[in-house]
């Protein structure tokens, strides 16, 4: 498994961001749903060893991040788009892909093409040399998905990835995910929920921290048959989930 968390805890202060979350999962899409403060950046922050956990073991890719070679060894193997991601404005397209890969330490003879590969994929082709400040916020977002699948990652975060993309880029992203999940870890944070119905092979709720559901999109659909809110299935599964755990 790519993903072992048992316990896993973060605290704030006094407030427990994440609340002893248990979870495992290995090749495929898997979507992370829930409210805003639910908890879902904090386990993916952790997930992507960027903060460490208050409590709990984590184990991805076969290896503990808590050593520092293995958590350097993690990261080389790594993908993460979070949901604000900062960048120099006077960087081209290229540039900035460019400087994830080395960050990444892929092999300097290797990152122009891998570069140029990622760059294609999400569709910036034409804006390849294109300076970062000119580019509308759904290229930002798409230049952001480049950088985290440069290195081809065994694991690979996204954190409200579709946001800003229009509805065609975000059936495009679909289609890219469901790519990636054949033979990588792809967690996909969202409060689309028909984001995840249409690439996620398994779903998570998280609510005040806690996983409050757990399985695929049809058994998230059938926890709102004929008594959930909402204009679609998974909609209304969300909600009647939502609704019992904050009862």
């Amino acid at each position: 498994m790519n993903i072992e968390i048992t316990d896993l805890t973060r605290r704030f202060g006094r407030t427990r961001a994440v609340d002893c979350v248990d979870l495992t999962t290995g090749t495929g899409v898997f979507g992370l749903l829930g409210p805003n403060g639910a908890g879902k950046t904090s386990l993916l922050r952790m997930l992507a060893t960027v903060i460490r956990p208050s409590s709990g073991s984590m184990r991805l890719l076969e290896q503990d991040p808590a050593g520092h070679g293995p958590r350097r060894e993690i990261r080389r193997k790594l993908g993460y788009l979070p949901q604000n991601l900062g960048y120099y404005p006077g960087f081209t397209v290229v540039e900035f892909v460019e400087y994830f890969a080395l960050l990444k330490e892929m092999p300097p003879r290797q990152v122009p093409r891998a570069v140029a590969a990622a760059v294609e994929r999400v569709g910036l082709g034409d804006k390849a040399k294109a300076k970062l400040r000119t580019l509308s916020g759904g290229m930002l977002r798409r230049a952001g998905i480049a950088q985290a699948i440069v290195n081809e990652p065994e694991l690979l975060l996204f954190d409200e990835p579709t946001a800003g993309l229009d509805p065609e880029q975000r059936v495009e992203f679909r289609s890219l995910v469901r790519e990636l999940g054949q033979r990588s870890t792809v967690v996909v944070s969202t409060h689309l929920v028909e984001d995840v119905g249409a690439a996620c092979a398994e779903v998570a709720l998280m609510h005040q921290g806690r996983i409050a559901f757990q399985g695929t999109p049809d058994e998230l659909v059938a926890r709102g048959a004929g008594h959930g809110t909402g204009d679609a299935p998974l909609e209304r599964g969300y909600s009647a989930v939502l609704a019992a755990a904050r009862a």
